[in-house]
């Protein structure tokens, strides 16, 4: 097979598309982040196509308490048991992947929506804008962030726009620190001194000039972040949080069962293999796109 020949990051200029091309190509030479990437690709696959591939409806209740591989009474086989309620494990992994995976990336977007501007502000303003920003993101990473979460949550009850919300206040300020060191170092730049000598606005300058060259650091840290959300949202789910019942999620599924789990340890075991492969590949993928970033 033929070596597919990558041009050098100086002759793509700043166009984020190339650049974006070149480091999926790149990609493939990290077997890590390929790993990575294709675990993160099988629970997306399991998510879009969860009504083809579950054996049951999530929340019809069969034959309780049954360990994996028992055969149903319609020929079907619950091939990871079924929990207190004669629901499939199986086909509640299956249908609990598509509410981790809308939740966790919608709350990690809107976090980094938040913080980047907050970042932005704060490195490329100065002044009153960074002292105020900063000081509201010192009190915030003040509190505990599992307390915070629960505050959160309890004030406004368990839904899912409350999570994405108690996500969004308490990763935003993390998210604005990295931001504004990146834009600390990266206003004093060439192409920012070009751009304010054109008359550019300071919102052009800060998300066209600042913020595409400050990516590599912020994708590796969103692939990272929204493994952290994924735990989070299981975290709420077993603290009786999380996304309300009675459509699945992980979280919710290893809290209904884990007073069960020292005679049907089935119920717990596989929610949590869900979460831990998920969050694996993320973790690889950003493993991969560090690796990347050294060499681009």
């Amino acid at each position: 097979m033929a070596e597919i020949s990558l041009p050098p990051p100086s002759s793509l200029g700043r166009n984020p598309i190339l650049r974006a091309l070149r480091s999926v190509l790149l990609l493939r030479e990290s077997w890590v982040g390929m790993v990575g990437v294709l675990i993160v690709l099988f629970w997306v696959a399991v998510a879009i196509l969860a009504p083809l591939i579950a054996p049951f409806p999530p929340n019809q209740n069969l034959l309780p308490f049954k360990p994996p591989g028992t055969v149903a009474p319609d020929g079907g086989v619950f091939w990871l048991g079924t929990d207190q309620l004669g629901r499939d494990i199986l086909s509640r992994v299956i249908y609990g992947a598509r509410r981790v995976l809308i939740y966790a990336p919608l709350a990690t977007a809107c976090a980094y929506a938040l913080g980047v501007t907050m970042g932005l502000l704060a490195g490329y303003k100065r002044g009153l804008w960074d002292d105020v920003l900063s000081r509201i993101g010192d009190i915030i990473l003040s509190f505990p962030i599992l307390v915070l979460y629960v505050v959160i949550i309890t004030t406004f009850g368990p839904s899912g726009i409350n999570i994405v919300l108690a996500v969004t206040c308490a990763s935003a300020p993390g998210i604005m620190r990295i931001v504004r060191g990146l834009t600390l170092d990266l206003r004093n730049r060439d192409y920012v001194a070009a751009a304010q000598t054109r008359g550019e606005s300071s919102l052009f300058i800060m998300f066209v000039e600042i913020l595409p060259n400050a990516r590599g650091p912020l994708i590796v840290d969103a692939c990272l972040r929204l493994g952290y959300t994924i735990i989070t949202i299981g975290v709420l789910g077993f603290l009786g949080l999380g996304l309300p019942p009675p459509d699945p999620d992980w979280g919710g599924m290893v809290n209904e069962t884990r007073a069960m789990a020292a005679f049907a340890p089935w119920m717990t075991v596989f929610p949590c293999i869900a979460i831990s492969s998920l969050v694996l590949g993320l973790n690889l993928l950003a493993d991969g796109l560090r690796e990347i970033s050294l060499k681009d």
